[in-house]
């Protein structure tokens, strides 16, 4: 079968099925509007026969565990198919963002990231229920409502879910030049709190500054030293009034980095943090953590496999790196190999320009096809 082919003859009514999740905004923190974008690509499988199985969540949206079993050895484990329905995008962003063609590339808020991945799902899956085509392995196909926030419980669902799979493929967009994301920095993000005495600010040396105390620290774990390690202090904040000597600061931190083992060089530093002033205190709490994904020998064979299909098909795909992460991130810290990127490849992920590139996304469907069939 020719797969690009079988996709190009397919591409009017993919291009309609991701208008249509296009046009269903879905920020994550807008549940109603989620939860009717996920429910639209249920729909577009619920025909095929497939096992589809709701987790109602509270806070936000509802996932879905869509499973592809026909044919398959009990054994095998299965493959975790990842992709989310949530973007960043607020509704009524299409009003000034709307989606549309030009040449090969098709804009709109979300089309990138990732629903063009879920619409090349969608199509590998009926492909093979409607030519009764049966894969080597089980399909697990996770639907997520809220990666582009982060949320604990779709963490723990898909940690869950990799422990007994066999390999995750995620659906993020790729990178140019048909390059998939085999590598993904680690994120951390903290809160760094200083806590000073306040005093009027015509007699300063009364009081202790905590903004001051603040800049100082922010200075110190600027100079911590760990190959490819990045920092943004993304938000700050303290004091009440200018004529007040500051009692408390803050700032929150994002730091982004390769390995595991740069996590607890991380950590260690930053409970290491003393104040440079008395009785200042220093206080770090971490809001939020995502798992570094490394290209370990395991993921090293699922990409030269995927390599060599994309070859056999007349295009070639290459290890690539991403300083984000991804739900890939959290299969993969289980000790899973893992694929990313297999989405289409474009431009302009959470900005105004945003759109794919059509031949990848045909090229891409077809891939996946191959994957989800031979692995």
């Amino acid at each position: 079968m020719d797969w690009q082919i079988y996709y190009r003859s397919m591409k009017g009514e993919m291009i309609r099925t991701l208008k249509n999740l296009v046009q269903l905004e879905s920020p994550t923190t807008d549940k109603k509007a989620v939860d009717l974008c996920s429910e639209a690509v249920v729909k577009e499988i619920s025909s095929l026969g497939l096992k589809i199985k709701k987790i109602p969540q509270k806070e936000t949206g509802d996932f879905y565990l869509i499973e592809f079993t026909p044919g398959t050895k009990p054994e095998d484990k299965p493959i975790l198919l990842l992709g989310h329905t949530d973007t960043v995008w607020p509704v009524g962003t299409l009003e000034k963002m709307p989606f549309y063609i030009e040449g090969e590339k098709i804009y709109g808020p979300g089309a990138l990231d990732m629903k063009a991945g879920l619409v090349s799902a969608i199509y590998a899956l009926k492909a093979m229920v409607k030519l009764g085509l049966s894969p080597k392995r089980k399909i697990w196909f996770f639907l997520n409502s809220a990666e582009e926030t982060g949320h604990e419980e779709s963490h723990k669902k898909i940690a869950e879910l990799a422990r007994r799979s066999g390999l995750v493929l995620c659906l993020e967009p790729g990178l140019p030049g048909g390059t998939l994301k085999v590598e993904r920095k680690g994120r951390l993000v903290v809160k760094l709190e200083c806590f000073g005495k306040s005093a009027h600010a015509s007699t300063p040396e009364k009081g202790v500054s905590a903004v001051e105390e603040l800049i100082f620290q922010l200075q110190q774990i600027q100079k911590i030293k760990i190959k490819g390690l990045t920092l943004n202090i993304g938000l700050i904040g303290g004091g009440e009034k200018a004529n007040v000597v500051p009692e408390q600061a803050w700032a929150v931190c994002d730091f982004r980095f390769w390995l595991k083992e740069d996590l607890a060089r991380l950590k260690s530093y930053l409970r290491d943090l003393k104040p440079v002033a008395k009785p200042a205190r220093v206080k770090v709490s971490v809001l939020s953590y995502t798992p570094p994904m490394e290209f370990n020998s395991a993921s090293r064979a699922l990409f030269e496999k995927a390599r060599t299909m994309a070859r056999e098909m007349g295009f070639d795909i290459f290890p690539g790196k991403s300083g984000g992460g991804s739900d890939a991130s959290i299969a993969a810290s289980v000790g899973l190999p893992a694929l990313d990127g297999l989405g289409p490849e474009g431009e302009g992920i959470h900005a105004r320009h945003e759109h794919l590139l059509l031949p990848s996304f045909i090229q891409k469907t077809a891939l996946l096809t191959r994957l989800l069939l031979e692995l």
